[in-house]
């Protein structure tokens, strides 16, 4: 590390003694700015895994999110062709009047 400077009779300072000091400082700052250009490295590693693991969660909770639509969409679906089955008059009569309606809602704008 760099010495202090004193004002003291004793100690004059030279030229030779203040290079050497500033070269002292320059490693120094040299050091303290290898250090911390590594410990941004290693955040940003490390900012970057967590980045990652978030983004797989996601898709992961994507995934399932899809997967349970789909069983519930083919449920629905498998339900309506019971219906139209079962009761296909009822299913007639509901399909027309659904067209109706969205028939004067089209018309009025």
């Amino acid at each position: 590390m760099a010495r202090a400077l004193t004002n003291g009779s004793k100690n004059e300072t030279t030229v030779a003694d203040l290079t050497d000091q500033i070269e002292t400082l320059r490693k120094d700052l040299s050091a303290l700015t290898g250090t911390m250009a590594d410990l941004g490295k290693s955040k940003g590693a490390d900012l970057t895994d967590a980045a990652a693991q978030q983004a797989e969660a996601v898709r992961e909770k994507g995934a399932e999110v899809v997967e349970v639509a789909s069983k519930r969409a083919k449920a629905v679906q498998h339900q309506a062709n019971d219906f139209v089955q079962t009761q296909p008059a009822t299913a007639l009569g509901i399909a027309a009047g659904v067209g109706f309606l969205v028939g004067i809602m089209s018309t009025r704008r």
